[in-house]
């Protein structure tokens, strides 16, 4: 690509999270350039180019089967809505380019003509230090744009870096705050997810905690500061909020439970195997947002009797509670679905007398697709109570746990029937039986399914026209 800069007579750099990421050994996967070539100029150069930003002087070029963003050298002047620049100009050297970046460690360029770094922030020197440092005068970038606040607090839960003490004093400052607030439902959901995908996302939680941001964009969430639910049982070892916190650490996709693994926290590790219909990321965002969310109500239903704190109902109100919060964070309505569904389900409580039609029931009422994320939030709940990695083995809890998905799958694999698509009869056949359309059909289908439930061996094509016949002459003919 610098060759064709180059013969053309311009410059080009690679700048931002390309080169942080190259220099911190994690290898770039978005590729951002900037150069001194005008966007019309940068067109002639290349063969393909989508003119994505052109009035901010952004294109992008499509070469050697990449995608890659070309920025004129620019400065930006001006921020009157707190986050786009009311003055855009083009400027003539990468270091003013530099200038209107975020932070430090985003704010350097390598030639793409001999690798050379420009550095004129320190940015490298503060990648060494995990340092997070505000280009420049903190409170002038943070008023440019609301969402480099967050952005702060993301970069230092996905990399494990400080933030530098000006910087993290003036994210604190009211009007900051104020600015913050301005940002849009998506941008901030965007960030707070990738800050929920981070290997330990309760660093990045509790500096949204303690900066005032958690309490713009999800206020539910700190009314379980000082919520206290340990008791006589020994249960918990923190507040309901910073359970949430931990539980979410622990929230990782395995798989098969059966497999006997380690519960720890730390890592954002994505099993390829786990059930679903999403993409590993995605099954493991889901995961972590019912983790996070699980216990949401728990403030709201806690009761004192006796010696014994409760929180009767909580899983019910969670799920109401987790869709507020989503809806007005903008998620899809399939993420706000599969969390909702995970949170309401999460205190299910299994016992050995269960017969096997109740396991069919379970599972019919869980989904099997979600089965393996269920158990999965059961042990980050597990691992959130005393912060503690969980052996499968060692509790018995987890044994019983493990009991069950034995379970689940002698009944996953009798290729029981778990939905009315699963009979051996459809509504077709029973109205070829001189049963009508409509309610009462709809009935006995449902009492078929039932008794295949109960009995899967019922699940034969004579068996059930026989008992459709029988139902609907001796309960709903008349």
């Amino acid at each position: 690509m610098n060759s064709l800069f180059e013969a053309a007579g311009f410059e080009a750099y690679l700048v931002g999270g390309a080169v942080r990421d190259e220099l911190m050994g994690k290898g770039a996967h978005d590729w951002d350039v900037a150069t001194n070539a005008k966007p019309d100029e940068v067109i002639k150069i290349f063969r393909r180019v989508i003119p994505t930003g052109i009035k901010h002087g952004t294109v992008t070029v499509h070469f050697m089967k990449q995608s890659i963003e070309v920025t004129t050298f620019r400065t930006e002047s001006d921020y009157s809505d707190g986050r786009h620049p009311d003055k855009v100009e083009y400027a003539g050297h990468i270091e003013e380019d530099l200038s209107r970046r975020d932070f430090t460690m985003n704010a350097m360029a390598a030639s793409l003509k001999d690798g050379h770094i420009v550095d004129p922030y320190g940015g490298a020197d503060d990648i060494q230090k995990k340092t997070i440092r505000a280009v420049g005068l903190p409170r002038e970038r943070f008023m440019e744009d609301g969402l480099r606040p967050v952005r702060a607090v993301r970069f230092a839960s996905q990399l494990g870096f400080k933030i530098e003490e000006k910087t993290w004093t003036d994210i604190l400052d009211s009007e900051i705050l104020a600015n913050v607030a301005k940002i849009s439902a998506e941008r901030f959901r965007d960030e707070f997810c990738k800050i929920l995908l981070s290997p330990v996302p309760s660093v990045g939680l509790k500096l949204l905690e303690e900066s005032g941001i958690l309490k713009i964009f999800v206020p539910e969430l700190l009314q379980g500061r000082g919520c206290v639910q340990s008791d006589e049982r020994g249960f918990h070892d923190f507040d309901v909020l910073d359970h949430n916190f931990y539980a979410c650490d622990g929230a990782l996709l395995r798989g098969d439970c059966s497999q006997g693994q380690n519960v720890a926290a730390a890592s954002g590790a994505c099993d390829a195997s786990a059930s679903g219909d999403h993409s590993p990321s995605d099954r493991l965002l889901i995961l972590r947002l019912a983790a996070l969310f699980h216990d949401v109500a728990k403030p709201a239903c806690k009761r004192v009797e006796v010696d014994r704190i409760t929180f009767y109902n909580h899983d019910i109100a969670g799920a109401k509670t987790a869709r507020e919060i989503m809806v007005r964070l903008k998620f899809p309505n399939a993420q706000i679905d599969a969390v909702c569904h995970l949170i309401k389900e999460h205190m299910f409580n299994y016992e050995s007398s269960w017969s096997d039609a109740a396991v069919r029931r379970f599972v019919q009422r869980i989904g099997a697709q979600n089965i393996d994320s269920l158990f999965d939030l059961r042990l980050a709940d597990i691992y959130g109570m005393h912060k503690v990695s969980v052996r499968l083995h060692d509790t018995a809890v987890c044994g019983k746990l493990l009991e069950l998905r034995e379970r689940v799958d002698g009944v996953l694999s009798q290729k029981s029937a778990m939905g009315l698509k699963d009979l051996a009869v459809n509504g077709g056949d029973l109205i070829a039986l001189g049963i009508p359309a409509g309610k009462k059909l709809g009935a006995i289908l449902h009492e078929l399914f039932e008794t295949v439930t109960d009995d899967p061996a019922m699940n034969s094509r004579d068996a059930l026209l026989g008992l459709a016949k029988n139902l609907y002459s001796q309960k709903y003919s008349g």
